[in-house]
């Protein structure tokens, strides 16, 4: 049975990979899981500075998921590329970086200083604020997500992948502006925005007031763009959003992702890589299965 993922012409070794912002660098699950079995891993996103996120409390547990503030607590781009991505180029993984700005130059400039790494591909977040245009998110407006991704191409020497935002009208229209604007892939969900309310202080429970919505909950509307926009598209998708199991590894690619990541479930089980991978050689051997590749977007609509 192969497992292998061939994605923007690097290869996988299985399809199971990491969403950013739940697995650190990855040293942190070191003691827990063995991080080469992942077919790779999607570090915490990255800023062209420094930034110490934002002030407590930031991460609030809701029924089926959690909602998280944390403002893109990271080291900046250039600390993480002298001193951090050496070592990860260590582990017989693939290192996804991701990248997340608030204005063009400064994702133009991750990019180019990102490229001179051993990273496999470049993720850029564009759920991020533009500041050049009142704070509205790039991630929401097809036009802006095609110049955006046309700009940092002419930066970028590695595979570019967009990652999409949920909260827009049509998820397909952006899949479309990325593809058009030169991507080499996308992946989606990130975080639908959301808010709790502590009925005693009658204030929201978050600092920040709101935050990205994750976890199982959201997995039925991850799905379906995913879905939805694989069929857009021309380019592969990593899908993500809710994955508690192997089950739901196998649901996406279905759905037409190419690679699944795991997010919230790694909170509720650090282990959850290892029930994944033995599920899916469960899964291929049931329905004797050669290629795992050959289930991608092969859902059967009524």
């Amino acid at each position: 049975m192969n497992t292998k993922i061939n994605f923007c012409g690097i290869d996988f070794k299985n399809p199971v990979v990491t969403a950013s912002g739940t697995f650190g660098f990855g040293s942190e699950y070191g003691e827990y899981t063995e991080l080469s079995k992942f077919g790779g891993y999607a570090v915490k996103g990255l800023t062209r500075h420094e930034r110490s996120g934002n002030p407590p409390i930031r991460i609030a547990e809701t029924p089926s998921g959690i909602l998280n503030s944390v403002g893109l607590q990271n080291p900046g781009v250039e600390v993480f590329c002298s001193d951090i991505m050496p070592e990860l180029s260590k582990i017989d993984s693939n290192v996804i970086v991701n990248m997340s700005g608030n204005t063009v130059s400064e994702y133009c400039e991750m990019a180019e200083l990102i490229s001179q790494t051993d990273a496999a591909i470049i993720e850029m977040n564009v759920s991020c604020p533009n500041v050049k245009k009142g704070g509205l998110a790039f991630g929401t407006d097809p036009s802006t997500v095609e110049e955006l991704t046309k700009e940092v191409k002419k930066y970028c020497k590695k595979p570019l992948v967009v990652k999409l935002s949920p909260n827009v009208t049509s998820i397909s229209d952006i899949a479309k502006a990325a593809e058009s604007g030169g991507a080499d892939g996308i992946s989606l969900i990130n975080t639908l925005l959301g808010m709790v309310i502590d009925v005693d202080t009658r204030k929201p429970v978050l600092a920040n007031n709101t935050g990205g919505l994750s976890g199982p909950c959201v997995r039925p509307v991850a799905v379906r763009m995913v879905y939805e926009a694989s069929k857009a598209v021309s380019i592969p998708v990593i899908g993500m959003g809710g994955v508690m199991s192997g089950k739901d590894v196998i649901e996406f690619m279905l759905a037409g992702a190419s690679l699944v990541a795991l997010g919230t479930g790694l909170f509720v089980n650090p282990m959850l890589a290892d029930e994944v991978l033995e599920y899916i050689n469960n899964y291929m051997s049931k329905y004797k299965i050669e290629n795992l590749k050959d289930i991608i977007g092969t859902v059967t609509m009524n």
